[in-house]
């Protein structure tokens, strides 16, 4: 086994960089990196991108390029067990997805491309395994490259579990800011912060403009370490393709039409195919398109539940209030999803499930329902998460109830560390206790609303821990009798050296 040791000497030296000479023009294709996802006992997907001029569209030429990939038991890339052709053209961007199978359960590999006489980085994945004694997964999330640093990354690639869980905003789709220290009020509180690097051009719209902004987050040397020390499972937010969006309603139709709306989304999931070990490419038989994002995964004493909250989303009622709003009677509406029909079929029978001990739903925002103080700044409820979808909610939690499975529900979303049992009637903690929700804090994006859920807590008692004020990740370590979250937190976002701690530990039980 690979210790994190020789890992992390590696990947800051011959893992970091390509020893051989650049095959295009002089310059690197493999700049990038690379990543591996959909962990199966028999199989992983890996992942690069052939880009040259990552910034500029990618700077290959147009049509077809063939890429090696070799697949080894040893870090040093000696006893190959795995190797290939496989090709790639303009139409998805360069981008190679690469499914290997008949590998072993519970396995630590490491794997390779090359183009030309050049080789990628070196990237180590696993497999995984049903039979586990113990899972350990990385919750991650929100990472506005302008506001902070990925220092978070580098610890989490230093801890290199079986698994990376990205529930969303991978990307920021606005245009770029400006750098240095910014001043702005919010909400009767001075808000104080320094903007590290900036976005390159306007919003994205096109292709191409989704294409350059998933480049320039890739080109981070800490997101790059984090993706080739684990494998990856994904599913996007909002902010992949627009603030707030639902089904094929974007966060403004007064401004964009619904049609206009269809060939952005439809660019930005091609996009995020392109930059993501996904197992299927998007399909676009109808408008706006469709991406495979939910999915059921096995992790030892894990049953994992990967959802997708915006594809089939209900369009958000009773007002988009900031951070939350007041409620209204369309709330009560039964045909409010957040899922879709099919994926809410699809995960109520995954509660029915009696082969593991603990039923980890990861999806993007909060579950658990958080009532906010009642004046012209703080209202009732935030309407884009599940307080906006109290029906839905509602018949999760009966089949919470009733499941065998011990149901620990991952959340991203809020930019806000948090920890709270969910109780079969949500907003009364005297019910009977269902499940738990843990929330992850952002990797880099700020949380500017959270003295609204400071001035809030005494109103929402099952809750026991938020922390919106620092920038980190969540470690889950689930075994056959216990489930561990891990609240880490960089010293300083905004020094890409940062180091990290750990700010809270808890059981399920502890809450």
């Amino acid at each position: 086994m690979l210790n994190r040791r020789l890992f992390l000497t590696a990947a800051s030296s011959a893992l970091w960089i390509p020893a051989t000479s650049h095959a295009h023009g002089g310059h690197s294709v493999f700049t990038l990196g690379v990543t591996s996802g959909s962990p199966r006992p028999t199989s992983v997907v890996l992942w690069t991108r052939l880009a040259p001029d990552p910034l500029q569209g990618g700077g290959m030429p147009e049509g077809e390029a063939e890429v090696r990939y070799r697949v080894c038991t040893d870090a040093e890339m000696t006893r190959e067990i795995k190797q290939g052709l496989t090709t790639t053209s303009s139409a998805k961007g360069h981008s190679v997805h690469v499914k290997v199978e008949g590998l072993d359960p519970g396995r630590e590999y490491w794997y390779q491309f090359s183009y030309g006489d050049e080789d990628s980085m070196i990237g180590r994945t696993k497999t995984s395994d049903p039979n586990a004694r113990k899972a350990t997964l990385a919750l991650a999330n929100c990472q506005h490259l302008e506001s902070n640093h990925f220092a978070a990354y580098r610890d989490l690639a230093e801890w290199m579990p079986d698994c990376v869980i990205h529930v969303g905003d991978y990307i920021y789709e606005g245009s770029s800011g400006t750098l240095g220290p910014q001043r702005r009020e919010y909400q009767g509180n001075i808000f104080e912060w320094e903007n590290v690097r900036q976005h390159q051009g306007d919003e994205t719209v096109t292709l191409t403009d989704y294409r350059n902004r998933y480049a320039q987050y890739r080109l981070d040397p800490w997101l790059q370490k984090a993706h080739a020390s684990a494998p990856w499972i994904v599913s996007f937010d909002d902010h992949e393709v627009d603030n707030n969006w639902a089904g094929l309603t974007p966060q403004d139709p007064d401004i964009q039409s619904q049609a206009a709306f269809a060939v952005r989304r439809q660019a930005a999931l091609q996009a995020y195919y392109e930059h993501m070990p996904l197992e299927q490419p998007p399909v676009f038989e109808r408008p706006g398109g469709f991406l495979q994002l939910y999915g059921a995964y096995r992790f030892g004493p894990a049953e994992v539940s990967l959802l997708d909250t915006r594809q089939f989303r209900s369009d958000q009622v009773c007002g988009q209030g900031f951070p939350s709003d007041f409620p209204c009677d369309a709330l009560n509406d039964p045909s409010l999803t957040m899922t879709g029909i099919a994926q809410e079929k699809w995960l109520l029978e995954r509660m029915k499930l009696d082969d593991a001990p603990v039923h980890v739903i990861a999806q993007q925002t909060w579950f658990g329902p958080y009532r906010y103080t009642e004046n012209p700044d703080g209202r009732l409820w935030n309407m884009d998460q599940w307080d906006g979808y109290p029906v839905q909610r509602q018949r999760l939690l009966n089949a919470m109830r009733n499941s065998p499975m011990e149901s620990v529900v991952l959340s991203g979303d809020w930019h806000c560390g948090a920890a709270m049992n969910l109780h079969e009637q949500p907003s009364d903690s005297s019910t009977k206790r269902v499940g738990t929700n843990f929330a992850a804090t952002s990797i880099a994006s700020r949380c500017p609303w959270y003295p609204a859920i400071e001035q809030a807590e005494d109103l929402n008692p099952h809750v026991a821990y938020t922390n919106g004020n620092d920038r980190g990740y969540l470690r889950v370590t689930v075994e056959q009798d216990r489930v561990t979250s891990t609240f880490r937190i960089a010293e300083n976002p905004a020094d890409p050296r940062s180091s990290c701690r750990t700010d809270a530990e808890m059981l399920t039980t502890d809450l």
